[in-house]
């Protein structure tokens, strides 16, 4: 049987989480700071403080919403062939980049430095090339390029280097709404990224009980065209949240609700994700301690509440405290990853992190790619029939012979048996003659062959229209030219126009 599903909250305490979490919307609300969010708020019935700037939204209200929210969609690359479906009928779960470094560590010198333009091309390429991580969320942040061009940047390094689907946040006004038109220039217009999103956002949910304006305008945006928005806390018990795990999540939850009815208001059927990435506090520090086996709990009863509202879940999984690839960083990883693969996650985002997310190590990337696949072994659990108790071949080989040479043994050991490339199995003597390598020293060279392929391939792993590539080309053009006070303007609401989108 497939390995039963982990769960941390009986039906009754679902239950109650829901109904708290009920009373703080209707009650005390939610603090929103965008005045177009609190007229949509407000035309649907919601009661509006407009001077205090807080939205209290009736159970009714919020459960029409939810319902109205697809309880399955897929995510596209820009390879035809690259289509992930998410959902309740979905096999395995997706994985993706994780974290906002920017920091990383050389994989050349292993010495900590600033990341580059060229590190964001790199991450996009070795994603590309990994088997089990499938998106990239723009995981590292350059710091040789301005603020004002990394999304233009990050989405042409997508479509020239990628055949996979691509994901960043909810970035305010202008910068979502440069990287909605860049991606429906590569992809054909408008409607067809619609017809097939590419492009998954993280909206951050601030935490206590906000909606920043810039995650609520990107929120607007990405819905208008279509594309997947996961609604992720990153609450911190005793920070930001009770420091009981249970006042977490109806705090939590209340806030991924009212976040997901915004979505739902302003274009019914906006595929959303229900998500978190919520943790606890270093109490010794006053820090975040995502590495924590709480993480894992939180993880799992998230998942469970987003299975009551039948949506599909985003969570964090591989995340650690450790400053260093070492026994911290993969016991920490492999106790927030495998919660969120046998909790019945639907993406968990992972990939090659150090220092809470803050710190990108692309040798570690690679190797957690291999750990993905592992724990997908462990999910998949055992499956009993007739041909896998092999009770005849039990019966010929008996207390006489082995195994090894054994037909079964060549038909099913590739399924049956997780084949790690990377993970060392040698025995020692040919191990140590084979240059006592390590999993990360494997994992550097891997990235390594990663790399030198996806250079070799020249421009483009998928080449481009001539007239898409032209127009690319001067989109991200006009973006580099734009100054920072016409940037920041579109923050004003008089140069927001949501009916020209």
């Amino acid at each position: 049987m497939k390995t039963v599903r982990f769960e941390v909250l009986s039906r009754d305490e679902v239950e109650r989480i829901h109904a708290g979490s009920m009373t703080i919307l209707a009650e005390i609300g939610i603090r929103v700071d965008y005045p177009t969010a609190r007229a949509i708020f407000r035309a649907a019935g919601a009661h509006v403080d407009d001077d205090a700037q807080v939205v209290r939204l009736p159970q009714p209200l919020v459960m029409d919403a939810i319902s109205r929210a697809p309880r399955s969609f897929a995510l596209h690359g820009l390879d035809p062939a690259v289509r992930y479906p998410i959902g309740p009928d979905q096999d395995t779960p997706l994985f993706a980049g994780l974290g906002t470094p920017t920091r990383i560590v050389d994989m050349d010198s292993g010495r900590i430095r600033a990341v580059t333009a060229a590190d964001m091309l790199e991450h996009i390429i070795l994603i590309d090339g990994l088997d089990h991580i499938h998106n990239s969320q723009m995981d590292v942040w350059p710091d040789d390029i301005p603020m004002t061009t990394i999304h233009a940047e990050a989405i042409w390094n997508w479509a020239h280097h990628s055949r996979k689907s691509f994901g960043m946040g909810c970035y305010g006004y202008l910068p979502t709404w440069d990287m909605m038109r860049m991606m429906a220039i590569a992809v054909g217009g408008k409607q067809e990224l619609r017809r097939q999103p590419r492009f998954l956002a993280i909206c951050s949910v601030v935490s206590p009980l906000q909606m920043a304006q810039q995650q609520a305008e990107g929120l607007l945006i990405c819905a208008e065209y279509g594309q997947p928005l996961a609604m992720s806390p990153e609450a911190i018990a005793g920070a930001t949240a009770p420091v009981t795990l249970a006042g977490l999540l109806a705090q939590e939850n209340a806030g991924i609700l009212a976040h997901i009815v915004l979505a739902q208001l302003y274009r019914p059927g906006t595929p959303v994700l229900y998500g978190t990435v919520s943790t606890i506090a270093n109490m010794r520090h006053g820090t975040v301690a995502l590495g924590a086996a709480e993480t894992g709990l939180i993880t799992a009863a998230s998942a469970q509440m987003a299975r009551f509202y039948g949506l599909p879940c985003r969570s964090v999984g591989a995340v650690t405290e450790s400053k260093l690839p070492d026994v911290q960083a993969g016991l920490e990883r492999m106790q927030t990853l495998l919660p969120a693969v046998l909790a019945g996650v639907n993406l968990i985002t992972c990939g090659g992190t150090l220092d809470s997310t803050l710190l990108e190590h692309h040798a570690l990337l690679v190797l957690d790619d291999e750990a993905c696949g592992s724990a997908l072994r462990l999910a998949r659990g055992i499956e009993v029939n007739e041909e896998t108790l092999a009770l005849d071949l039990i019966r010929q080989v008996n207390y006489r012979g082995n195994y090894l040479a054994e037909m079964h043994t060549a038909a099913h050991f590739r399924k049956e048996h997780y084949q790690p490339r990377l993970f060392v199995r040698d025995p020692w003597d040919s191990w140590e003659k084979g240059g006592s390598r390590s999993a990360l020293d494997n994992a550097r060279a891997r990235a390594r062959d990663i790399l030198a392929k996806g250079r070799s391939s020249g421009v483009a792993r998928r080449a481009l229209d001539a007239g898409v590539e032209a127009e690319l080309r001067a989109f991200r053009a006009a973006v580099a030219a734009r100054s920072l006070d016409e940037f920041d303007s579109y923050e004003l609401p008089e140069m927001q126009d949501l009916e020209a989108l």
